[in-house]
């Protein structure tokens, strides 16, 4: 994600079965793809998540936040959501890998995608961010992809934030949802 070569998909991303697609598209361009999870916690869902959510600001949500390494090194972090319907109970809800993935889970939970929204922009980094994937320059900005993922019948169950260095070479998105 931060070389000018690196291209891959996001259909493993949103489709259940592929367990640890990042370390699989890592590896696969020969490269080492591992991830930390950095806080699993209950939080009021901020304006934009409780917009894509449908839900009233300060919604019950669930969230993890995940750093995402590339060859060790810092590349994206992570912050994903659910409605508290969705994800209380369940591995979502708890420090820890997701034996599976969160996906695959989701899918044995009932829920599949069936539209999948991404807003992308680029900004100045937040402090957290900033220090997170270890940007020095003030001048840096950063890459912010918003995903929200909706039912086949409209109901959004996942609002994911994933934030990278903004000197992403290139992006390339590829994806179906049967």
């Amino acid at each position: 994600m931060t070389d000018e070569h690196w291209s891959g998909s996001s259909t493993p991303y949103i489709e259940s079965g592929h367990g640890d697609a990042w370390g699989k598209e890592a590896a696969a361009q020969g490269r080492s793809g591992t991830q930390r999870i950095l806080k699993v916690e209950a939080v009021p869902a901020p304006q934009e998540v409780a917009d894509k959510l449908g839900l009233p600001i300060g919604a019950p949500v669930i969230k993890r936040q995940r750093l995402i390494l590339l060859d060790d090194r810092p590349i994206e972090l992570a912050h994903s959501y659910w409605p508290a319907d969705v994800a209380d109970g369940t591995p979502l809800a708890t420090a820890g890998k997701i034996r599976g993935g969160a996906v695959s889970l989701l899918a044995d939970l009932g829920y599949r995608p069936g539209v999948v929204t991404e807003d992308v922009q680029t900004r100045p980094p937040t402090r957290e961010e900033a220090e997170a994937l270890q940007l020095t320059d003030n001048a840096d900005w950063a890459l912010a992809l918003t995903r929200t993922i909706t039912t086949p019948d409209g109901r959004p169950y996942e609002v994911s934030v994933m934030v990278s260095p903004g000197r992403v070479g290139r992006l390339h998105y590829s994806m179906k949802v049967d």
